[in-house]
């Protein structure tokens, strides 16, 4: 099943049950649902059917990665580093349940090669299947290198896209301009009469400019670290010594008035185009430099699903938006939670109404 399947037989029932019943959904855990189902097919060739019955809980291999990023980014939290590696010498509290969830991950992903290594050679299947864990074995890869490549994957795509959509959708509730000109955007290039295809994808300058500016105010990587290979020197003198962990932090990058000026905390999706006022397919976003808007990373660690995700997002974005609306329950300011993959705490709860009226 492809992402278009996922979103027209699973997404788009849900929500319209949710519309008709007057239904409330956590429209965080839908997404999360959403990408995590997306990200087994296209790493492992499997369909862990999580959006299928939203009332059943996650599968253990999800949960499993949930309790596992949450105890890794409360590590970065530790002020005393030593804390936690005590309590991992003795296999004592959230270390022994770090070490408990990463055995699921580890035995659950070997287990999945297992089986699909054994229908390669029952089926005679040389050339695998187009799932990254295919080609992977297809070209001789084997062991634990398969088996992190494939954690690595999973763990790269699976709650980023996920949070930066649900921002993207909140805000969208408190800037219906916003929202009206993405509908718009959609319309104009197909007049919502076919499915989207790529081509249309790639011409959502518009819907990328608001991704862009939502990943700005609320990254899904909120901090991130990297290790000197080599002695070096920051442009403000600092020395950074081999071995130094340097830390980054996006989060505070993206609300610093040096970089986006005075007006930096508000919600402008026009700030991402070339010419301000001209928005839309037939305007051209700015380019701007990965190391002022370093939600990808930059450099030789650039996030090599980049464009992979913002296809993805515009998909989802564009195919939902052009047949429902959101109205959040309650008015407060939802808490931005910055572990490993930063969530909305609490879900975002929200009502659904079909979109009746065509921008």
């Amino acid at each position: 099943m492809t992402l278009e399947e996922e979103v027209q037989n699973r997404l788009f029932p849900l929500l319209e049950s949710a519309s008709e019943n007057d239904t409330v959904l956590d429209l965080q855990d839908i997404l999360k649902r959403l990408t995590f189902d997306n990200i087994c097919k296209v790493s492992l060739g499997m369909d862990p059917c999580c959006l299928a019955d939203i009332s059943k809980p996650l599968p253990p291999l999800a949960a499993a990665f949930d309790t596992a990023s949450e105890i890794i980014a409360m590590r970065a939290a530790t002020p005393v580093f030593a804390v936690w590696k005590m309590k991992r010498a003795l296999n004592v509290g959230s270390e022994k349940r770090l070490k408990e969830a990463v055995k699921l991950v580890h035995d659950s992903i070997a287990e999945i090669i297992r089986i699909k290594k054994e229908k390669f050679q029952r089926d005679c299947l040389c050339g695998g299947g187009g799932d990254l864990l295919s080609r992977l074995l297809s070209a001789g890869h084997d062991g634990e290198v398969v088996r992190d490549m494939v954690i690595s994957f999973l763990m790269a795509g699976r709650d980023t896209t996920s949070s930066a959509m649900t921002w993207l959708f909140w805000l969208l509730t408190w800037h219906r301009g916003v929202e009206k000109e993405i509908v718009s955007e959609v319309m104009s290039l197909n007049n919502g009469q076919k499915p989207l295809d790529y081509e249309d994808l790639k011409e959502m300058n518009y819907i990328k400019a608001c991704l862009c500016e939502c990943m700005r105010l609320y990254p899904p990587v909120a901090w991130d670290s990297k290790h000197a290979a080599n002695h070096d020197v920051l442009p403000d003198g600092t020395p950074v010594y081999e071995g130094d962990r340097v830390t980054y932090f996006p989060y505070g990058m993206g609300r610093m008035e040096k970089i986006w000026g005075k007006d930096r905390f508000e919600f402008r999706p026009d700030r991402w185009f070339s010419e301000p006022g001209k928005e839309g397919a037939s305007a051209g976003l700015k380019s701007v430099s990965p190391y002022m808007f370093p939600v990808f990373q930059a450099g030789p660690r650039v996030c090599l699903g980049k464009e992979m995700a913002f296809i993805q997002m515009k998909y989802v974005v564009a195919s939902v938006l052009r047949r429902f609306e959101f109205s959040p329950v309650g008015s407060d300011q939802p808490v931005f939670v910055p572990l490993l993959t930063a969530f909305m705490a609490g879900g975002l709860k929200v009502r659904i109404r079909k979109r009746t009226i065509m921008v």
